[in-house]
């Protein structure tokens, strides 16, 4: 469903707790014993609310230049890292009612969700690794064109073969998926274990994503059943499952963002994305999915092994550095020497901008995939001591 058709709703926060929340509101004004605690929570949940709009309509406001690149990934990770904590503050401060039906199924739905997304953290880590394949080939050609006194045809079919080992890297997905799967491992070992030898080992691991695992497949699985929660079930919950459902669509929709934007196995953005004007976020996450999925759209796109702006900037750099190689003749004249220095130059701020951006990413991805684990084992120790009070 487009965002056009919630365009309005944007406007007002405190819609949602009309529109949701304000049953349970008009129950305790004429409730004979006034709870502050429930008030308390209400304020909670709404606030929770406000934020992931706020969040949302912050990485909405993207210039088109903007949305898709590196810093705009990580500001999306810094959005969901600092919802889930806020959410796992909700979840630590009503664990009373975690286990309570219809409370326990939706919070034991989350979890399968959260643990269906730590499979996306792998495949993503190793659309990074890909990545700076790419940048150390960028480098060769780095290496062999800029600074050199006199350029001959030894340095341009050096940098010839690097563009070829880079457009073989980004085009055939198969063999580059193969090449990097022994770097598949948890977000927990140390770098230093890339030892070839310690391929077996690291296939044979749960957290490693087979050969046959599926992006796409594995985002309709998130997002499989994802409905909002009828009126009783927020009424018998005092609006938490609202809260739970809330957080289940920011993991949807930043996962599908990340598989949207990095290379891995098997991408598919056919995910949809259906919720109701009465939630705030709705219009700036269905408005980033509707801009997302036309930047998919376009022509120079549709084949690309990812949408991250960084990766066209790689591809457009790529293309003109070997149109510049095919037509070099020697000796150089000074005017194809004036063209060489502009391509590097080009060149060296793409590779400046991966090289800077890709460590910061992968430390958010693995940030994200740790919080991710220690939230469910949280919640499922909140379970327990639940099922003990009762």
């Amino acid at each position: 469903m487009p965002a056009t058709d919630y365009q309005g709703s944007s406007a007002s926060v405190s819609n949602f707790g009309r529109s949701i929340l304000g049953t349970r509101r008009a129950d305790q004004f004429h409730s004979m014993e006034p709870s502050h605690e429930a008030a308390s929570q209400e304020l909670e949940l709404e606030a929770f609310q406000r934020q992931v709009a706020d969040r949302f309509h912050d990485l909405s406001a993207a210039a088109s230049e903007d949305l898709l690149s590196l810093p705009w990934i990580r500001k999306l990770l810094d959005s969901f890292l600092c919802c889930q904590e806020e959410f796992r503050m909700i979840l630590f401060n009503n664990e009373g009612f975690l286990n309570r039906p219809p409370m326990d199924r939706w919070i034991s739905e989350y979890f399968e969700r959260s643990v269906k997304a730590l499979d996306v953290c792998n495949a993503i880590r190793d659309g990074i690794e890909r990545m700076r394949q790419w940048q150390k080939q960028l480098e060769i050609v780095l290496c062999a064109l800029d600074n050199q006194r006199s350029l001959g045809e030894g340095h341009f079919r050096r940098a010839k073969k690097a563009l070829i080992d880079l457009a073989i890297g980004m085009l055939d997905e198969k063999e580059s998926n193969s090449a990097v799967a022994h770097r598949n491992r948890s977000f927990g070992r140390n770098n230093a274990q890339r030892d070839h030898r310690s391929l077996g080992h690291f296939r044979s691991l749960s957290w490693s994503v087979s050969r046959s695992w599926s992006a796409a497949r594995q985002l309709q699985a998130i997002g499989n059943n994802l409905v909002a929660p009828k009126t009783n079930e927020t009424m018998a919950t005092n609006g938490l499952v609202v809260a739970v459902f809330t957080m289940s669509y920011v993991l949807l929709f930043v996962m599908w963002a990340l598989v949207a934007a990095i290379p891995c196995q098997d991408r598919g953005l056919q995910t949809h994305f259906y919720m109701s004007r009465q939630f705030v976020w709705a219009v700036p996450v269905l408005s980033l999915h509707e801009r997302i999925l036309e930047e998919s759209k376009k022509r120079e796109r549709r084949n690309a092994c990812g949408l991250l702006k960084e990766i066209h900037r790689i591809e457009i750099c790529a293309r003109h550095m070997n149109e510049l190689a095919d037509s070099v003749q020697f000796p150089l004249t000074e005017e194809k020497e004036g063209d060489v220095k502009q391509r590097v130059e080009e060149l060296r701020q793409v590779v400046e901008a991966v090289k800077d951006g890709l460590d910061p990413l992968e430390r958010q991805v693995r940030e994200v995939f740790h919080r991710i684990v220690r939230s469910r084992t949280e919640g499922l120790d909140s379970f327990g001591r639940g099922n003990h009070h009762d």
